[in-house]
């Protein structure tokens, strides 16, 4: 029980190692010890979740060294659910993608799993450094599993992902060494203890550091104007690695979330609410924006993409508010279009295989077999994307703006519900064509694959699930919030009875 908080790093990481031996093609075995894998992944994550459900949080202190001096893992309700929403949609991707896509190349389920190990240790790592190691690892996952398959437009909004993302590391490494320098600590409960405490005149170069940081995070959550690389990096990725790219933004948001309510939150004096400002007219553009690009979206992956930005921009709204009421019902969005989003990414490839040459462009097609059924798990997809009752995404957007003040629903509820219609009328526009509207031809008779069409299934039901469930979920998000919100409580789980070093007496205790 003790080892519990490591177990969502371990279990991928051991997982992959044995996926690896081997390099060539793919078989019945591998496919089976990836999705058993992720099983079991979901399992920790519901048991982790348990564990910290009654506000408890779980620090694991690698090798016994007490914080700030060793390498801890924290597991508080946040760090919990940020595992398990990535367990089940890595749950959906790899059953969709053992229903042949993972024969398109070689090392698919290693580095799927690698990927999920950085997503895991940078929800759960108490330290900044270790955040940009884990970032570094799912990262360098991610650049192969994006090519995976290759073809011409993979080649190209890969290698567009990586320069960025490059630039983007080279940031954050410059981040923190600014920020150790002036505080003298990278571990972020000693940080928020030693950032209450900081002389005046190192104040200047601490906020320097704290604003570079949130443009690197502002480039992994994917906000305006550092959002550009998204769509064309999503819609040209394979299908189950868009679905968990999902989950690849909110890490973005999470980092923003833990790093600006803990260390540079209300208690640091001088240096609180630096991202407040910009997370909210970041967010409203960013809002405004994909709002527009999703009518103009001529393929069904584009317009999922556009959609996911939507989503960042009312996560990021929501996360701009500052009241726990706000960023308890951010949370419950933010379950809602991650898993929403991501199998709609996986339904896009189920039609795109029925469709032919034609793909998941929105024009006409010939006839195909299964466009009944497509087109009823489409419908359940953009209604909630939408945010149309009686689906989840309505109780979120609802739950979202009635916690709006006055003046932030000035902005906030004009935007939202003009959202939600584009979004209305992009999936109505792209529904009649691709479902409704034939051209000449005989019907297409392609196989579907029960695989793929259970891992579609898997993650679209979140969409009933989510209101079935909203009395629990949504009591967690909020008690989740308010966790968050008291500082207090994380600093003493990790710290323990350690007394933070005083800045400038000795900064390089460390």
């Amino acid at each position: 029980m003790q080892h519990l908080p490591i177990f969502p790093v371990l279990l991928p990481l051991v997982t992959a190692i044995i996926l690896l031996r081997k390099r060539e093609g793919v078989d019945p075995v591998r496919r089976t010890i990836s999705i058993t894998a992720t099983a079991l992944l979901v399992v920790v994550g519901f048991w982790l979740v348990s564990r910290v459900a009654g506000g408890e949080t779980l620090v694991y202190r690698l090798g016994n060294w007490q914080a700030p001096y060793g390498i801890v893992l924290v597991a508080d309700r946040l760090s919990a659910m940020m595992v398990l929403v990535t367990a089940l949609l890595a749950l959906g991707s790899v059953i969709h993608a053992s229903g042949g896509e993972d024969n398109q190349g070689s090392n698919f389920h290693g580095l799927f799993h690698l990927q999920l190990m950085g997503i895991n240790g940078a929800f759960l790592t108490g330290d900044l450094f270790n955040l940009f190691v884990f970032f570094e690892v799912l990262l360098l996952a991610s650049y192969a599993l994006l090519m995976h398959g290759g073809g011409k437009s993979r080649v190209q909004a890969g290698v567009h992902y990586v320069v960025l993302n490059l630039a983007g590391s080279s940031l954050f490494l410059i981040a923190l060494g600014v920020l150790y320098g002036s505080i003298g600590t990278l571990n972020m409960a000693d940080m928020a203890e030693r950032v209450s405490q900081l002389p005046a005149e190192r104040q200047g170069l601490v906020r320097a550091g704290a604003l570079l940081l949130l443009v690197v995070f502002g480039l992994k959550a994917a906000i305006l104007p550092l959002y550009f690389w998204l769509p064309r990096a999503y819609s040209s990725a394979p299908a189950p690695i868009a679905a968990l790219f999902s989950i690849m933004t909110k890490v973005g948001i999470y980092a923003i979330f833990r790093v600006y309510t803990l260390i540079f939150g209300a208690q640091a004096d001088g240096l609180s609410n630096l991202a407040q400002p910009w997370l909210w007219w970041g967010g409203l553009a960013t809002l405004a924006m994909a709002t527009i690009a999703v009518l103009a979206a001529r393929d069904l992956r584009m317009q999922i993409a556009y959609f996911m930005l939507i989503s960042i921009g009312t996560l990021l709204c929501g996360l701009a508010m500052d009241s726990t009421a706000s960023r308890g019902a951010m949370l419950f969005y933010l379950l809602h279009t991650t898993l929403i989003n991501g199998g709609l990414f996986l339904l896009a490839d189920l039609i795109a295989d029925q469709r032919g040459k034609v793909g998941t462009r929105i024009v006409r097609s010939r006839k195909f077999k299964y466009a009944t059924l497509f087109s009823a798990l489409y419908m359940i997809g953009a209604m909630a994307s939408a945010g149309l009752p009686p689906l989840s995404g309505a109780l979120a957007k609802a739950w979202l703006m009635s916690t709006a003040t006055l003046s932030e629903g000035l902005w906030l509820w004009p935007l939202l519900l003009l959202s939600s219609l584009a979004g209305v009328v992009a999936a109505s526009r792209a529904g009649s064509t691709v479902f409704w509207r034939y051209s000449n031809g005989d019907r297409v008779s392609e196989r579907l694959s029960r695989g793929k069409l259970v891992g579609t299934v898997l993650l679209l039901s979140a969409a009933p699930l989510l209101i079935v469930l909203a009395g629990p979920i949504g009591g967690y998000t909020q008690a989740t919030a308010e966790q968050i919100a008291d500082t207090g409580q994380y600093r003493s789980a990790v710290l323990g009875d350690v007394t933070s070093v005083t800045p400038g007496a000795s900064a390089d205790a460390d």
